[in-house]
């Protein structure tokens, strides 16, 4: 299964989900591919690839036509692999401005490799341009990392309202996998009446699982690992584990409708 990770506002742990969804995946099936479609290579970075060591990344494969399987690298994570982020995915919307088919050119790229995993999960920048259109056509399903701030349940209301529009105009056939609350602080009495708002309007479609506020999550990162390998124990790496289980889950019973 092909999930996108999208959210056109930065700062809402979307790579850090990415990341830790996909090991987190990677633990409990046979395959995972993260790929990194963000031109800041975050969720390359995280993973312990060095600036220098970038390429060949997607970039050469959406824009270049570089074979997919030469881009694909092992990681540090039994059962996860990389398709690296590259800054020159920046030049992404005009590269591809004059090319026929250019929303479907991630569908296919992805296609020689996507019997080989059990998941394939897709890091996207926080737009919605060039780059995550190409997400949302090659993907069966999208996930949204979401806040639980004011301002950003307003962002969320202009997202979906924008993914349905993407997938009427360029025949889309990803569904809303689920939203899931990051970078969750309990103790301000306003989180509480966020994350009520966000679950009375959305309903079951929001993860019961909800990320952390965890300095475990933001320190691994620097260490080139995932929360899992930089500390298993922590209640960040316990989250991710039961939010992948969930996951997990809500594509087994989407796959028997």
């Amino acid at each position: 299964m092909i999930i996108a990770l999208v959210n056109n506002k930065g700062g809402v742990a979307k790579t850090t989900t990415a990341v830790n969804l996909a090991a987190g995946l990677a633990t409990r099936t046979r395959r995972v591919l993260l790929a990194d479609l963000d031109s800041q290579g975050s969720a390359s970075f995280s993973l312990g690839v060095a600036r220098a060591d970038l390429a060949p990344s997607s970039a050469e494969v959406l824009l270049d036509g570089v074979p997919i399987r030469s881009a694909i690298r092992p990681t540090s994570v039994e059962g996860l692999d990389l398709l690296t982020g590259s800054m020159a995915l920046a030049n992404a919307d005009l590269a591809l401005a004059d090319v026929k088919g250019r929303e479907r050119r991630l569908a296919e790229a992805l296609a020689p490799v996507r019997n080989d995993y059990a998941f394939i999960l897709l890091d996207c920048p926080p737009s919605l341009s060039m780059v995550p259109i190409n997400a949302l056509v090659a993907a069966d399903a999208f996930l949204v990392p979401v806040t639980p701030q004011y301002l950003a349940v307003e962002g969320l209301v202009n997202l979906m309202e924008a993914t349905e529009l993407l997938r009427r105009g360029t025949g889309a056939r990803a569904s809303l996998l689920g939203l899931v609350l990051t970078q969750v602080d309990r103790r301000p009495k306003v989180t509480g009446e966020v994350i009520d708002l966000i679950r009375g309007h959305y309903g079951d479609r929001v993860f019961k699982t909800e990320i952390p506020i965890n300095v475990r999550l933001s320190e691994a990162p620097s260490f080139g690992q995932t929360i899992f390998g930089h500390d298993p124990s922590s209640s960040g790496a316990d989250a991710y584990r039961r939010l992948a289980a969930e996951v997990l889950q809500r594509c087994r019973q989407d796959g028997k409708k």
